[in-house]
């Protein structure tokens, strides 16, 4: 992309903006990704129980990034990365019904992370449509690629096949790839001028902090669920 006399710019190269957020936010990312919980989690090490408390934090999460989804719905830079394919809560629950029973809901308390990250949702995903491109891009972004990883290995940890695992199941994405590259390209052509671009840059950076915090939160608790 060039700059555009409007001022609507893309990075002073020629650079897009999706290859610019992967290069400036891998740092945060691969630190995000040295979780002990989750490693313990997908090597077996943990109960049902383990699964179901991260599942659970990250309802809380979905919840309000969806919430702010359908505030964005006529938005022209939020708006084209919305689909009903990508929604998670309905799977969440589903999921949280299987593992802790039809009373899960009593059973899901926000840790003091959870209420950061959330609060956070809160303060720019409904007002800031670039900030909630930068919340939705990690979290289905994440789901798409990594999560597929982790649907495998949850299977082959714990025997799970649907339930248990639909929150990684997208049913109506045929080929993620191609899904994901339509996804890039969407980021590359959104009306965002550079300094806009790198507020959304750095949020990505917090988001992945937040998912670290909230890792790093039920790692305290760890012991309660491993196995024994």
């Amino acid at each position: 992309m060039t700059v555009l006399d409007s001022g609507v710019a893309a990075a002073d190269d020629a650079t897009g903006l999706a290859e610019r957020i992967r290069t400036q936010t891998d740092a945060a990312h691969r630190q995000t990704e040295q979780s002990r919980f989750i490693g313990d989690l997908l090597a077996g090490k943990l109960t049902s129980a383990g699964h179901a408390a991260l599942l659970g934090q990250t309802y809380l999460v979905y919840l309000a990034l969806e919430e702010a989804g359908r505030a964005h719905a006529s938005d022209p830079i939020a708006s084209p990365f919305l689909g009903d394919e990508l929604l998670r809560t309905e799977a969440l629950e589903a999921d949280l019904e299987f593992l802790l029973g039809a009373s899960w809901r009593d059973e899901v308390t926000a840790l003091p992370a959870t209420t950061r990250y959330v609060d956070r949702l809160n303060e720019v995903a409904f007002d800031w449509p670039a900030g909630f491109v930068a919340h939705h891009y990690i979290r289905y972004m994440g789901d798409l690629s990594g999560g597929q990883i982790i649907r495998r290995m949850l299977e082959r940890a714990y025997g799970y096949t649907t339930d248990g695992l639909r929150f990684y199941i997208f049913d109506q994405i045929e080929k993620p790839k191609l899904y994901k590259d339509a996804y890039r390209g969407k980021l590359d052509a959104a009306p965002l001028s550079a300094d806009e671009q790198q507020r959304l840059i750095d949020e990505v950076n917090l988001a992945y902090q937040l998912n670290g915090d909230l890792f790093a939160d039920l790692e305290a608790e760890i012991e309660s669920y491993l196995v024994s």
